[in-house]
């Protein structure tokens, strides 16, 4: 969680400082989505903490539980909802916001059917990811069911996937259209699914490390199909696309924080996986 962190604070800290504009409008129109989104990852956080390290074992713990497994649906679904806010084409453009009513500017932008089901896309997308990666740390007897969960999730994120776009497609979605008739994005998406059959024949060998991989170069390929129609263009409002780099800033200030991050790098890289390995030790320790 300490890593999940490290690495919110640094998009933010990125989009804050090199791209002013880009954020401006993207914090603005959708700060509901993205505040609740912060809100989940901080009570998971929380709910984990005191559901694993708590000295008491009481009826508490049934709160705990309860917390975890909500935000842990809540989370990745408001993710979603934001990120189909920003492709929808929907989001107000700050200039005009005085126009248009409260529901239009900060409802409007990110609650509707596509934002909807690309929240719960991306939801059954962090339950594939999620269910990969605790296959290689149960023991064999709870391996079978995490085995099952990773297949039903990766029947309902081919599902959502095919429903979101064949809907965007249907609605006239700028985004979806251009995205279909993307021939990177669809090779992304085609080399995606590909990958699922050397993914479970690595789960049923039990090669943790390899399955583990072709799942994050999975998720890459998704995430790469999704940017590279647009890319700069990743902002949709109802007035057209905004590129990242408009209104950039001064170059002596990119020169500063392309320095920060490389000094950033070589200094919080080795401790995330001295982190890692603490964790691993402490789980051994426990047994």
């Amino acid at each position: 969680w300490e890593a999940n962190h490290i690495w919110i604070i640094i998009l933010i800290v990125i989009l804050w400082i090199a791209f002013p504009h880009y954020y401006n409008i993207l914090v603005l129109a959708l700060h509901i989505p993205l505040t609740l989104v912060l809100l989940g990852i901080t009570l998971r956080g929380v709910a984990f903490v005191f559901r694993y390290y708590d000295a008491y074992k009481d009826s508490s713990q049934i709160l705990y539980d309860w917390m975890f497994k909500t935000s842990s649906l809540v989370t990745p679904i408001f993710l979603g909802l934001t990120m189909g806010g920003v492709v929808s084409g929907d989001i107000i453009n700050p200039s005009q916001m005085e126009n248009h009513s409260f529901l239009e500017v900060y409802i409007h932008s990110w609650f509707n059917i596509f934002s909807i089901l690309t929240g719960f896309f991306y939801a059954a997308l962090c339950a594939f990811l999620a269910s990969i990666f605790l296959i290689g740390e149960v023991d064999d007897t709870s391996k079978s069911i995490y085995m099952r969960k990773a297949s039903i999730a990766t029947i309902v994120v081919v599902s959502l996937g095919f429903i979101t776009l064949a809907y965007g497609y249907l609605s006239g979605i700028a985004f979806v259209v251009d995205f279909i008739s993307n021939i990177w994005s669809i090779s992304a998406i085609l080399i995606s699914g590909i990958l699922l059959f050397p993914l479970w024949n690595s789960i049923k060998s039990g090669r943790r490390i390899i399955s583990r991989a072709l799942a994050g170069i999975q998720i890459f390929f998704i995430l790469f199909a999704a940017t590279i129609t647009h890319f700069p263009n990743i902002l949709f409002t109802t007035t057209g696309s905004i590129s990242i780099y408009e209104q950039p800033v001064h170059d002596s200030v990119m020169n500063v924080l392309g320095i920060s991050l490389l000094v950033g790098g070589v200094l919080i890289i080795p401790g995330l996986f001295h982190l890692l390995k603490l964790f691993k030790l402490i789980k051994l320790l426990e047994r």
